[in-house]
């Protein structure tokens, strides 16, 4: 969607005609240590924008959090809604964002490069001194957050990336990607019937195989939580509230495998993860952005949250959420979840 790289305007009803393609983020532009893309590292200076509604732009939220990058990295959050100019900021008084003075994210893009033909997509870094758009390759961003800002780390930080688990996280990262963060999406737009049943399979294959592989051990990789797991997550905490019904990913509900279900409940009553979700924010930008598919913008007032909080039992299975660290701190003022988008 525009909410996310390399997909068309999720609004447009005429969408549908050809098969779901995710092209690779336009701005590619890294923000390093060393400085090496001409984007130093420094407090401050940066500000992240999102939407709650985006589960791309959602793995940054919990990467910040759970790194301690909110007092180096101030946040941007859009209206869930979009109109033809994209991402609004319809949320901060007189529609601008406080820090930017801009009303739309489409401004950094343009102060980047005039006349970018492109979509407008979340997650965004953008350059406060000069008000124009460093990158919004969600694939990167995050794993930077992780390997790259470690001077701003707060202490206790985990360490989300481990070195020695790297080839291990990108392949299950890789498979996870392909069938399930994307795939949901390839079904949900998907422009006929073969089409369609070929994502759905991939998606529930991948999901069945990932339950498999959880049901005797807490974590993805390793034991501790890792990248990988904020990405697996993004998708499983809007699943039943979206994917299955809007998107056609109805062969089960999540809430339907024992496994994936505690897996996504402990995760979501993480300090970090939980505390990101807005399933108001989540529930109106897919059904009511999305008029190809749901053309009478109707949000369903299902399903019922408040299963997130109940026990979940998988401490029985060790692992240490934070490794050798602590969890992060209270979410900042301003930044916490409305009560309408919690459980």
């Amino acid at each position: 969607m525009s909410a996310e790289a390399g997909s068309p305007q999720e609004g447009n009803s005429a969408y549908g005609q050809k098969e779901f393609k995710r092209s690779k983020s336009h701005f590619a532009d890294r923000v390093t240590a060393d400085g090496s893309d001409g984007w130093p590292v420094e407090a401050g200076r940066y500000r992240l924008v999102v939407s709650r509604a985006c589960p791309w732009a959602g793995r940054a939220l919990v990467s910040r959090r759970l790194l301690g990058l909110e007092g180096a990295l101030s946040l941007g959050v859009t209206d869930p809604i979009q109109d033809d100019r994209s991402w609004r900021f319809t949320l901060d008084p007189g529609g601008r964002d406080p820090v930017l003075g801009i009303r739309f994210l489409s401004e950094a893009y343009e102060a980047r490069e005039s006349g970018y033909p492109g979509g407008v997509s979340v997650p965004a870094l953008v350059d406060v001194p000069s008000g124009k758009l460093v990158t919004n390759d969600f694939q990167q961003i995050t794993l930077d957050f992780a390997t790259q800002w470690t001077a701003l780390h707060r202490e206790g930080a985990p360490d989300l990336y481990p070195e020695p688990l790297r080839d291990e996280i990108d392949s299950t990262m890789e498979g996870i990607f392909r069938d399930v963060n994307n795939g949901v999406y390839r079904a949900g737009f998907a422009p006929d019937q073969r089409t369609y049943e070929a994502a759905c399979r991939d998606v529930f294959r991948r999901l069945e195989a990932t339950s498999e592989r959880l049901a005797s051990r807490r974590y993805l990789v390793g034991e501790t939580i890792t990248e990988a797991d904020i990405r697996l997550f993004s998708t499983l905490v809007r699943f039943d509230a979206v994917y299955h019904g809007h998107f056609k990913c109805n062969r089960w509900k999540l809430a339907e495998d024992p496994v994936l279900w505690a897996y996504a409940r402990d995760l979501f009553q993480t300090p970090g993860f939980g505390d990101t979700i807005d399933f108001d924010h989540i529930k109106r930008h897919y059904y009511q952005v999305h008029s190809g598919i749901n053309p009478t913008g109707i949000v369903p007032l299902g399903p019922d949250l408040a299963g997130w909080l109940t026990p979940h039992h998988r401490e029985e299975l060790g692992g240490r959420p934070f490794g050798d660290g602590t969890p992060p701190g209270p979410v900042p003022a301003g930044e916490e979840v409305p009560v309408s988008g919690r459980p």
